[in-house]
């Protein structure tokens, strides 16, 4: 059985965890896919959103129990190794030069929700629940607390990753770590219909843009993101997408991209 399934249909690429016997429990081969799972849909022409699911009834457990036992008589070398290869995971997730959607069908934990914290937008069921409990086992959020400070900030960051708690559905929305809270019977529906409406209105090449201004201009002083933005605005006006919308704009003409 394939640890991912990759489908790309009507402008959209579909990763799905598919480890439901193992609550889609990350081990280094699961991430090893997903990481060419997301190569293969950055280099896909014909894909422009990616949803990333799971099969059956937990989005992601976090990491393998067998994986976690494997790790214990691993050295610092191998540990850091396979340390590198879940921040590449995540790095490639979080810097994608297409927008990803995260649709959260059941529970995701420690790793699991580190995965829903690197994506562009969260979809979620009410009964889905959240936690980061890295730190109820004696470890700690290193790769994913890199991410979820610039996501949430550093008080509500602080809050989920050191206590450790279990939360789900409104507490969710109101922490900040997703964006639609969504009835599971129409879960897949108000995904494809959101997916569908960024793909119609929106430019590929401003989301990916935006999306890496957004990434970068975080670590830089006021003066050098400003300097930066002002040099993205400058190269983004001579755009053909930029002309194609400006033209569109001023004739009223209504535009599919």
């Amino acid at each position: 059985m394939e640890l991912v399934l990759y489908e790309a249909k009507e402008r959209i690429a579909h990763i799905t965890l598919n480890r439901p016997d193992k609550r889609n429990a990350l081990s280094h081969e699961l991430v090893a896919a997903l990481n060419d799972a997301f190569t293969r849909a950055e280099g896909d022409p014909n894909v422009k959103i990616v949803v990333l699911q799971a099969n059956g009834e937990a989005f992601c457990a976090g990491a393998d129990l067998a994986y976690l036992q494997q790790l214990q008589k691993f050295s610092f070398e191998e540990n850091l190794a396979d340390s590198n290869h879940l921040k590449t995971l995540f790095l490639k997730i979080y810097q994608l030069k297409k927008v990803v959607i995260a649709k959260v069908q059941g529970h995701a934990l420690a790793g699991g929700c580190g995965l829903v914290s690197v994506c562009d937008f969260v979809f979620a069921v009410p009964e889905a629940k959240f936690g980061y409990t890295e730190v109820r086992i004696g470890f700690i959020p290193a790769i994913v607390l890199v991410f979820l400070i610039r996501r949430l900030g550093e008080k509500n960051a602080k809050h989920l990753l050191l206590s450790g708690e279990l939360f789900q559905g409104n507490e969710a929305m109101e922490f900040g770590l997703m964006n639609y809270l969504v009835a599971k019977d129409k879960l897949d529906e108000a995904v494809y219909d959101f997916a569908q409406k960024l793909a119609k209105h929106n430019s590929t090449q401003s989301m990916t843009l935006t999306k890496q201004m957004i990434g970068y201009v975080q670590s830089m002083s006021l003066t050098d993101a400003l300097d930066y933005a002002a040099k993205m605005n400058a190269d983004a006006r001579a755009s053909d997408d930029c002309k194609k919308g400006i033209n569109a704009f001023l004739n009223k003409q209504e535009l599919t991209w």
